[in-house]
């Protein structure tokens, strides 16, 4: 595996594109092992693929090659090992399901990631984040501290070289300056299956209409609260005899599925960003 690396790519759809990028890995003695590809007809327009290839110790042979076939097809594209383990930074609140499932997640390598640092504006968590022996970042925020609270999140992903954000039921709306700054690059957990119940205390508005399943929604964070492109969903069923209550426990166990799924599928590049839509290789 630590000679195996991924390839994702994106652009103008056209024919010929998998030919063209299948060559240039053929031509340097390179094998795929496996190939997802999608083409988006009538939102996009664009082309998706991912391609996990070996067996090489080092991919700077492909640099130029990759370099000339993306100036003839608009492409972005990039390289990583497969062994690669992008720094996360977790953000929570009060309510913590979430971040402990990640972190369990983590610390049994079932997710192929670094978390340097936790940051909340609450400092409940800390012991927990003693015990995965992770910084800790006690970040309070008031109205009027907003902005230099949002300051030292952006220090600290620069500090740390942070790759994505997840937000674990952090409960604070981000600015669109931190939106903007971090764009592409920040995960939440919505607890309703969206677009249904945004905003605040979904499974008290699930229960006011007696509805039958609840659901977790992972997505990209935008300015637009709750609207950000959907990565994945499930959901479970409810009956009129459940409390409130008992709807935010049941939800709560769909909610850490939900996010660890996401990360996971985003960690191993399968995740690509289709304007509002998401193209998700799992």
């Amino acid at each position: 595996m630590s000679k195996d690396h991924i390839l994702t790519l994106s652009c103008p759809d056209k024919r010929g594109i998998v030919h063209a990028v299948t060559g240039v890995l053929a031509k340097h003695d390179l094998t795929v092992l496996d190939l997802q590809q999608f083409s988006d007809p009538d939102y996009s327009q664009k082309f998706f693929m991912r391609v996990h290839f070996g067996h090489a110790d080092q991919t700077s042979q492909l640099d130029q090659p990759f370099k000339e076939l993306a100036g003839d097809l608009n492409m972005d594209w990039n390289i990583v090992p497969k062994s690669h383990k992008p720094k996360v930074m977790i953000m929570c609140s009060k309510t913590g399901h979430c971040l402990n499932d990640i972190l369990f997640r983590h610390k049994t390598q079932q997710l192929n990631i670094n978390v340097p640092l936790i940051v909340s504006n609450h400092p409940d968590f800390e012991p927990l984040a003693k015990s995965y022996d992770i910084a800790f970042h006690h970040l309070p925020v008031t109205k009027d501290t907003k902005s230099e609270q949002e300051g030292r999140i952006l220090e600290l992903v620069k500090e740390h070289n942070i790759d994505l954000i997840v937000l674990a039921r952090y409960m604070q709306v981000l600015s669109p300056t931190l939106c903007s700054a971090m764009s592409g690059k920040i995960i939440n957990i919505h607890h309703s299956f969206l677009p249904s119940f945004k905003g605040a205390k979904p499974y008290h508005q699930a229960y006011d209409r007696g509805v039958k399943i609840i659901g977790a929604t992972a997505h990209f964070v935008t300015a637009d609260l709750d609207e950000g492109p959907i990565i994945e969903q499930r959901v479970s069923r409810v009956d009129h005899s459940m409390s409130s209550k008992e709807l935010v426990e049941e939800g709560s166990n769909v909610e850490s599925q939900v996010l660890a799924s996401a990360l996971k599928w985003w960690s191993e590049k399968r995740v690509f960003l289709n304007g509002q839509k998401t193209v998700v290789f799992n």
